[in-house]
């Protein structure tokens, strides 16, 4: 019997799941959690072969979370469950030890291969993230940008639409510094405005 757990917030995915696997006896949804605390709490006493792990989660990213259980529990393999599929995305969760991924609308035979792939020792991509690591448009980026502790909080408070200003009032830091990190940021991303790197951050699960 192999064990999967799911982490993915919506009940609906959970049915669906539960649903799926009722033509597989073999494969047994052993838990499901709607958080990666939830998740890394519960691992040391859960038997899990597989997680099927949504990328962003109400607490964490995926990505950072992948490369946490690769580290602390190195029998387990994961299956990346995702909206996203884009390059940068795909290849972060890779180098981070993901063993699988799959977009959300991937077909159940798809997911179901995906399994059995991992299960193998084999790297399983669904056939748009094989399309997606082919194709490199003009502006992709080659890999999600490393932002630092303080340029988050920038983000984040611009995210919010807090002005240079009011966010240098709220971090104790000056206007000056607060423009350097923004300038900072649109460097990384390769963008000319904040706004173009708020979406990207939050399309990479970055915020």
């Amino acid at each position: 019997m192999t064990n999967v757990i799911l982490v993915d917030d919506p009940p609906i995915v959970v049915e669906g799941f539960k649903s799926l696997f009722s033509n597989h006896p073999d494969l047994s949804l052993t838990a499901h959690f709607n958080s990666g605390d939830e998740l890394l709490d519960a691992l040391p006493e859960t038997a899990t072969d597989i997680i099927l792990l949504k990328i962003n989660l109400p607490d964490s990213s995926g990505i950072h979370l992948c490369k946490e259980i690769n580290q602390r529990f190195k029998h387990i393999r994961i299956i990346a469950l995702s909206i996203y599929n884009d390059r940068p995305v795909i290849m972060a969760m890779l180098q981070n030890g993901v063993s699988g991924y799959v977009v959300k609308h991937a077909s159940p035979e798809e997911i179901i291969a995906s399994i059995y792939s991992v299960l193998e020792g084999k790297l399983y991509l669904c056939s748009r993230s094989q399309h997606a690591l082919s194709t490199i448009g003009q502006h992709d980026l080659d890999k999600i940008p490393q932002i630092t502790r303080r340029e988050k909080e920038v983000l984040d408070l611009a995210g919010k639409g807090f002005t240079s200003q009011e966010i240098a009032v709220q971090l104790s830091i000056s206007p000056y510094t607060v423009e350097s990190h923004r300038k900072n940021l649109m460097e990384k991303f390769s963008v000319n405005n904040i706004t173009a790197v708020i979406k990207l951050a939050s399309e990479y699960t970055l915020l």
